[in-house]
């Protein structure tokens, strides 16, 4: 069982390097594809029926362990359990779907193999988080679909709506990203070497003794809300999903109407213990998904396309889900997660089948055509038909019509303080700033020196400066170079703060610094071989297209944007991990700062990998501009 649920996770992420490492023959790409997703497929079968017949078991098993210091332990943890199981069963079936829909619907797609890249490495996270045996692991599984998530809603990177789309996703991802890394934080402050999802139920067998208290228990279940709220496109954060239906519609399928939709689900499933232990949490997880009922339900009236109708109906049904897990009702949950994983699945492939159809009937027709039959209920009284006044329809109708201005909501609370902030920053005199922040640290510096107080409180001011730094960098939209910079001082500053709090931990922070330095060199490099001749100033908000003339550097970027975000391919995830355990054990306090100078990070250097990377390529832009004016002349 244990070397099954190692191929489980071996072969998708095999898919990926023989794809990445082919050329871009489609017959070579499809036969890839075929064979990894069926082995993949004999691989879940068999490790189910293996399950099966040893009884259903909740088995756990410890691959290595990663990384071992002290206290700290980030163990290669694996688990299988009834949740588990019937995800990963999910996973096979529509993944296997959605691969030979994929060989035959993208034929002549100038990004095939980039989809088929991104679709394995998605499934390979999908996988990872399925069978994770701690949030650590969850978490790093989680951070693969959402980059996976923000590549395909961005697929089509020649128009400027997909783009936009998926940075807006993926805002959503990095702030749900603080809930789950703060959440992981307080699982080791809470349940120390008792994190793992096997042994959260026993901690809190004894109703009478739980394994913290109940301040402590509420914040942590607040956190894990908020991520998989974030995840599964609940309220207040609906708004994103139909954008996100931007992609290539089999992605749309797989991510959105089958199983990154159900993620929030899963999270809540694997994390019962905790949120379900006082009925106040349970409410709170009630009330999200019948708000989200009403708001999504509403909102899909007045959809103007229909995927973005399938997207609504599917956030409806995952916020049914919300609602049965707060009554304690999970069998129900899991059975009704594969019935609309798989409806949604089966109504997004064949949506532009239907479209085409109901738009050549109505070319064939001489009288209007409408889809839905008005007619049905022409037989009842007026009184009846229209229950609603006129003006409370009204009111739904444009309520429907904004969606509920969540996204206003959203963006005015979260991130419009914070660019104002950075605003703030980025108009002071550069030499001007340099002068408070040395003048700042060294007053802080000698008054602690003075009054005889322990000097890790000088993490205090270094994390202060960690979070305007990241703050300008958020702020910042005609430097490519200063958003680098901005991002790299953050996360040195980070490092320090940890130092000073435990000068012991230098060998951690260390590992955190092999991950970050690398990547924040090797992005000032690509950028001043991709701005070389281009003033990036005069035209910020232009997408440079650089993915499609300088592939090359435009895929290194990337790779330097992964390691200053801290995902899962460098140093930089496990040195996350241990700045914020360190935080734990000597300064509490320190965990929300970095949590949010890491989140913010992601989110300004995603920008400008969009900026540079996507859009259409100059030479056609040029093109178009000069055929545009030729015809301005014509017509003149």
């Amino acid at each position: 069982m244990n070397g099954l649920i190692l191929t489980s996770l071996a072969l998708p992420l095999l898919g990926f390097l023989l794809i990445f490492l082919s050329d871009r023959n489609e017959k070579k790409i499809a036969t890839i594809s075929f064979w990894c997703s069926h082995a993949m497929g004999v691989s879940i079968v068999a490790l189910l029926i293996l399950w099966a017949v040893a009884g259903f078991p909740n088995h756990e098993y410890q691959y290595f362990t990663l990384y071992e210091t002290g206290e700290y332990r980030f163990p290669i943890l694996f688990y299988l359990d009834r949740v588990g199981a019937v995800y990963l069963f999910c996973v096979w079936a529509i993944f296997s779907i959605i691969v030979k829909y994929c060989r035959v619907y993208l034929h002549r797609e100038a990004g095939y193999k980039r989809f088929f890249l991104t679709i394995f490495g998605f499934v390979f996270g999908l996988n990872l988080v399925i069978l994770a045996g701690s949030i650590d692991m969850l978490f790093a599984g989680w951070e693969m679909v959402g980059i996976a998530s923000f590549l395909l809603i961005a697929f089509y990177r020649h128009r400027v709506q997909p783009v936009r789309n998926a940075l807006r996703a993926y805002t959503i991802y990095r702030f749900c990203d603080i809930g789950l890394l703060l959440g992981a934080w307080m699982s080791h402050l809470l349940f120390h070497e008792s994190q793992h999802f096997s042994q959260l139920a026993d901690l809190f067998n004894n109703p009478a003794m739980p394994p913290a208290g109940y301040a402590s228990l509420l914040l942590v279940s607040t956190l894990i809300l908020i991520a998989a709220s974030g995840k599964s496109a609940q309220f207040p954060f609906c708004f994103w999903l139909p954008r996100a239906m931007e992609g290539p519609t089999p992605s749309s399928a797989i991510f959105y109407g089958a199983l990154s939709v159900h993620l929030g689900v899963f999270l809540l499933l694997r994390t019962t213990p905790i949120w379900s232990y006082h009925y106040s949490t349970r409410f709170s997880v009630f009330v999200i998904g019948l708000l989200t009922v009403i708001v999504a339900g509403i909102s899909e009236k007045t959809q103007s396309s229909i995927k973005g109708q399938i997207a609504y109906a599917s956030i409806t049904q995952v916020g049914f889900m919300f609602m049965e897990l707060a009554l304690g009702l999970e069998t129900l949950v899991l059975v009704h997660f594969l019935g609309n994983a798989f409806l949604r699945c089966y109504q997004l492939l064949v949506s532009p089948s239907i479209v085409a159809h109901l738009l050549r009937v109505e070319g064939s027709t001489d009288t209007d055509f409408y889809i839905r039959n008005s007619a049905r209920f022409q037989f009842l009284p007026v009184s009846i038909r229209n229950t609603l006044p006129e003006v409370l329809q009204n009111t739904l109708y444009v309520f429907s019509l904004q969606e509920g201005n969540l996204e206003l909501l959203v963006r005015s609370v979260l991130w419009e303080p914070l660019k104002r902030i950075g605003a703030t920053v980025n108009n002071m005199n550069p030499w001007l700033k340099l002068l408070y922040g040395l003048g700042g640290f060294a007053l802080v510096g000698f008054v602690i020196v003075m009054a005889g107080i322990n000097t890790q409180y000088l993490s205090i001011p270094i994390s202060a400066f960690m979070v305007l730094a990241s703050l300008s960098a958020f702020s910042q939209k005609h430097s490519p170079f200063s958003v680098w910079n901005a991002i790299g001082l953050s996360s040195i500053l980070a490092g320090v703060a940890v130092w000073l709090l435990n000068p012991s931990a230098w060998f951690d922070v260390m590992i955190f610094a092999s991950g970050i330095i690398p990547a924040w060199i090797l992005g000032i490099v690509v950028l001043a071989k991709l701005l070389k001749n281009d003033h990036f100033a005069d035209s910020p908000f232009a997408y440079r297209a650089m993915a499609e003339t300088q592939p090359q550097l435009s895929l290194l970027l990337f790779v330097s944007f992964l390691g200053l975000v801290g995902f899962p391919i460098s140093p930089a995830f496990l040195g996350e991990d241990l700045l914020l355990s360190h935080a734990s054990n000597h300064a509490p306090w320190f965990a929300l700062p970095i949590t949010i100078a890491f989140v913010i990070n992601g989110i300004a250097a995603a920008r400008v990998f969009q900026r540079l990377c996507m859009g259409r390529p100059t030479e056609l832009n040029d093109e178009t501009q000069y055929l545009a004016e030729i015809s301005n002349t014509h017509k003149a």
